[in-house]
Order: C-alpha cells, then sequence, then structure tokens
C-alpha cells in the first residue's frame, strides 16, 4: 500500500459546491473511490490517495495536474481509495464527483 499527497494551487480557482461532499466509485480490482469535500486551504487542493499500486507517483501527479488545469478547483480537499485503476478510470472517477459536487 502507498499513500500519496499532493497539493495544488490554481491561480484564480473557484469552486462553488452546491453540497458538503461527495462519494463517487467503489473501490475494487481495477476501480476507486473519490471523496471530495469543500474546505478552506487558502485557495488551495489537497489530494490524499492510498493506493494499491505502488511505483506510479508521476503517473498520478499527471492525472490530477490535468484535473486542476481542466476545471480551476479550489478549497477542495480529495480523498481517494485505489485499487490499481488506470488513469483514465481516476480521471473519470474526478470527474464524476467534481460534477457532482458543483452540479456542472
Amino acid at each position: 500500500m502507498e499513500h500519496l499527497e499532493y497539493e495544488f494551487k490554481e491561480r484564480g480557482g473557484e469552486t462553488k459546491a452546491v453540497q458538503a461532499y461527495v462519494l463517487t466509485g467503489v473501490v475494487a480490482s481495477g476501480n476507486l473511490e473519490v471523496l471530495m469535500q469543500s474546505e478552506n486551504l487558502q485557495g488551495g487542493c489537497r489530494f490524499v490517495i492510498d493506493t494499491a499500486a505502488n511505483g506510479f507517483a508521476d503517473s498520478w501527479q499527471a492525472v490530477l495536474a490535468d484535473f486542476m488545469a481542466r476545471y480551476r478547483p479550489a478549497n477542495l480537499l480529495v480523498s481517494i481509495n485505489d485499487h490499481a485503476a488506470s488513469p483514465a478510470v481516476v480521471s473519470l472517477r474526478l470527474d464524476q464527483a467534481y460534477e457532482s459536487l458543483t452540479g456542472k
């Protein structure tokens, strides 16, 4: 099991949450769950990841940076429990969680 943490801050980022938190996905083979919630992080976003697949920190960094560039969020705490999901599945779950959280 590997534990990873990333922090990002997008200039001008904003998140207008329509609910306090959302949970998407399930922890299962090749999948993951994402808990996303609004939290005052001085405009930043924190991603906390526990994954069964060791050695993929660079892939996580790339997927999270892409998510940040597409949505430009702010003040989000994202907790991910991963069971070896592919980058495409990670991106899908992040999109689902953000869209549910913001209603967009």
